[in-house]
């Protein structure tokens, strides 16, 4: 489901229907067609391209169902109280809220979390959330000054005597929801001030900074915004400025930090619709499918970017941040906007599903900063250099701890809520994403339409859609088919369509409404198996838009005593986990039977004890395939895997409902084909380990390209220097040894480890250690395998002592026995 290559869009995929006069038209489109403007909402003016899709009004649409429980879930958990735990949003310390722009915090926190708190008041119509929010507003109005620029003055030139844009750029969407919320004109006032302000500026300006430059895409969207309320043409000479001097997304990956690359990819797409330069249009999905080819190659609709996507950093025990999460759901919402394919809708319900609710836990209040496909246990200890930086990053905490997600996390379910309905150039409404909802809006000839939809969707294939309107009204109503559907089918007030739909693509539906109409769609979900030659060709199971985790038995433990009311967890796993499925080779599917709860679902479906759709399968036990030393999952090996276990009835749950998890599966095979899961080939100690490196590294099998390699793990002293110090490796049983190659690390021009001063190699026997005899000279020489021939031994264990230069440390990249 990750690789995809798209057609341009054609007029129709399939001819018109013979269809009754109560049904009108259907057809199936790739995408709608934009001759026409919509006549209600704001979309593109030219020259901008013309919007395939519009986003209604704000308030437009009410959730339902377990959608709603989300985002009241999110009101009462943690980011609904943010302001009881962050320092961040502290009103009296804050630069945001004080009118000369001074104060003690004055970043990218409170914007974060005034993006998505703002609009969640404004879709649940909570009085309360929305006060406290205009409360932050109105004093983040307050902050302007004559010449423009608003907000913490402190940020005019924190980048070296230079300013620092990125904050304003999350700020002005705060300002955005709340204009198309509340509609006051001091939002517009206020944009078009600051722009101007921008404008003073030089192309260069645009390429400062680290964060700025790399996520000015958003800024483009934030003109574009207003130029389509204002139409003063200046504001498009400033985007093509911004876009001059910006990084460049429009060409490649130019940045593998794991939020820059879910906000970053878009912008050369996003500054298409001035430019109309078919690169720029196609460069999101070029820029998605180049990170995802290699980092993405398991389900859940992440990738391993667990801060930075690491070469070597591909297996599903890494991850992607909370940020990157939700800063992906925005991503393909503004891309199905743009470029009216489905295809971005589908990535949206694809994370959103699977990986987005097991960020937080179910009552949200904690979340993690990493969700990984593959993770079996979530305890605060550190896991560097596997997920890259150290510290806690996997246990559930709602604090400071994960400073960015907490947060950034609040405008993941707002948002989605906002996308559920887009309004069509030729004054239709279209369903982009599944859930129950109400929408209300103008269609056809400016008449008022009310449509309820009913669903349990994306754990239910049918979505029922009743219309209210006060007099008959012509519209196209387009339903979006998803990519894993082949059999979609319609029902429109009792009478069914004759269409014959494919994947990715939409229904539309011309026809005059009346009040009572009903339109029933069905979109039969299969089981499916998809294996990923990429990653061990391991499996991962599929249940329409959701994929199948483990149910790994999940023990909670509380950590940490700062607020009784906000606690954090660890989570163990209290059942077995190293299961590989034995597949049916015929037909994989049919290795699988599924069990439907059946009754209501539950408010919040996204726990293993509450998911309403579970597998059946069979697994064997792979006894070899064990947690490395920091209680990280071991790596995947090759598929198909011997295993000489029983077979074992195994329950799956959908991977949204599961905080431990295992997604990507060892298929059980005994053929010629099959590999023996090769237990760990030695056990590694030291007299000490940097808590950002890992004994791992010493046989991780990747080839250092020099000794200041920084993309793959490594092993150090740091920070001791000037010591003595050792490394050893325990074998399993005995063996007959001659030579070892050491690679040694040395960072100079970037850190304080070099070579050692000098080295010996020392064998265990018995209790003792004794150096090798007969040995060459130790060398230490950089960049290049070093190694050392001594008289055979047999023996259990090897050690190397090291004598550090003094001042310095030292460590190594990879060491081979032979």
């Amino acid at each position: 489901m990750n690789s995809l290559t798209l057609s341009r869009p054609v007029a129709a995929l399939c001819l018109f229907a013979s269809m009754t006069a109560a049904l009108g038209q259907a057809t199936v489109v790739e995408r709608p067609v934009s001759t026409s403007t919509n006549s209600f909402y704001t979309g593109n003016r030219p020259p901008l391209a013309a919007s395939p899709f519009y986003k209604l009004p704000i308030g437009s649409i009410t959730p339902r169902g377990w959608l709603r429980r989300q985002l009241e879930l999110e009101r009462d958990g943690m980011t609904g109280h943010l302001e009881q735990i962050s320092p961040w949003l502290d009103f009296a310390k804050s630069s945001w809220a004080d009118p000369q722009g001074r104060g003690k915090y004055g970043w990218e926190e409170l914007p974060y979390w005034l993006k998505g708190y703002g609009d969640l008041g404004y879709v649940l119509k909570d009085a309360g959330i929305k006060a406290e929010a205009k409360k932050w507003i109105e004093a983040v109005l307050a902050t302007q000054r004559a010449d423009g620029w608003f907000g913490p003055r402190e940020l005019l030139t924190s980048l070296d005597g230079k300013p620092d844009l990125w904050p304003q750029m999350i700020m002005l969407n705060v300002l955005q929801s709340y204009y198309e919320a509340a509609g006051d004109s001091r939002v517009i006032e206020l944009m078009g001030r600051y722009f101007k302000w921008e404008n003073t500026l030089p192309a260069s300006a645009f390429g400062e900074g680290y964060w700025p430059k790399l996520r000015f895409g958003d800024n483009l969207e934030s003109i574009f915004w207003l130029y389509n309320r204002t139409g003063e043409s200046w504001l498009l000479d400033l985007a093509r400025k911004i876009n001059a001097g910006m990084a460049r997304w429009d060409e490649d990956v130019v940045n593998w930090h794991n939020v820059n690359i879910a906000q970053g990819f878009r912008a050369g797409t996003v500054f298409s619709m001035l430019s109309q330069d078919p690169r720029h249009l196609a460069s999101a999905e070029r820029n998605y499918e180049k990170v995802f080819a290699t980092f993405g190659q398991f389900p859940g609709g992440g990738f391993v970017g667990d801060e930075n996507s690491r070469p070597g950093y591909t297996d599903p025990r890494g991850g992607i941040e909370t940020c990157g999460i939700v800063e992906l759901m925005h991503s393909f919402e503004m891309l199905t906007k743009i470029t009216g394919q489905p295809v971005w809708a589908d990535r949206c319900e694809e994370i959103a599903f699977n990986s987005f609710p097991a960020a937080l836990t179910a009552n949200e209040k904690a979340l993690h900063y990493v969700t990984c496909a593959n993770q079996i246990q979530l305890d605060r200890d550190n896991k560097a250099p596997e997920i890259q930086n150290s510290g806690t990053m996997i246990s559930y905490s709602p604090f400071e701890v994960y400073r960015c997600c907490q947060h950034n996390v609040s405008h993941g379910w707002p948002y989605y809520a906002e996308e559920l309905w887009l309004a069509t150039p030729d004054n239709g409404l279209c369903a982009s994403l599944y859930a129950a909802c109400e929408v209300s809006a103008k269609a056809g000839d400016a008449t008022a339409v009310k449509i309820t939809e009913e669903t349990d969707y994306p754990f239910a294939d049918t979505v029922k859609f009743t219309l209210e309107t006060a007099k008959p009204v012509k519209f196209p109503l387009c339903l979006r088919v998803p990519r894993w559907c082949d059999s979609a089918s319609v029902n429109v007030s009792g009478e069914s369509a004759d269409v014959k739909c494919k994947p990715l693509a939409f229904i539309r539906l011309d026809r005059e409404w009346r009040g009572g109409d009903t339109v029933i769609l069905r979109l039969p979900m299969k089981l499916s198996v998809r294996r990923w030659p990429k990653n061990q060709n391991a499996a991962s199971v599929d249940y329409g838009p959701l994929s199948f985790s483990l149910d790994i038995k999940e023990r909670f433990a509380s950590y940490g005593a700062r607020n009784p009311n906000w606690p954090e967890w660890e989570v163990f796993p209290d059942s077995p986990w190293n299961y590989g499925l034995v597949l049916d080779g015929q037909n994989p599917a049919a290795s699988f039977r599924l069990i439907a709860s059946g009754g209501p679902l539950a408010a919040q479906p996204f726990t293993p004890e509450t998911a309403p759709i579970k597998l059946e399968a069979t697994g064997r036990r792979i006894p070899n395939w064990q947690a490395d030393g920091n209680h990280v999952i071991g790596k995947l090996q090759p598929s198909p895997v011997k295993s000489d276990q029983p077979d074992e009835k195994i329950t799956l749950i959908p991977m949204g409902a599961a905080r431990l998890r295992l997604s990507m599966f060892p298929v059980i095979g005994s053929g010629p084909d099959a590999h023996a899961w090769t237990a760990a080939a030695f056990k590694a100690s030291a007299s000490h380990c940097f808590e950002g490196d890992t004994l791992d590294a010493l046989g991780d099998g990747l080839e250092p390209s020099n000794s200041n390699d920084h993309n793959i793990p490594r092993f150090t002293w740091w920070d001791h220097r000037g010591t003595k110090e050792w490394v050893q490796l325990e074998f399993p049983q005995p063996k007959n040894v001659s030579s070892v190659a050491v690679y040694w690390f040395d960072d100079t021009g970037n850190g304080e480890c070099r070579r050692p001063a000098s080295w010996r190699l020392l064998y265990r026997d018995g209790t003792e250690w004794k150096e090798v005899a007969e040995p060459a000279a130790m060398p230490v020489t950089a960049d290049k395998w070093n190694t050392l021939s001594f008289r055979p031994v047999d023996t259990a264990a090897l050690r190397i002592e090291a004598q550090l230069q003094p001042g310095f440390s030292a460590g190594l990249l990879r060491w081979k026995v032979k």
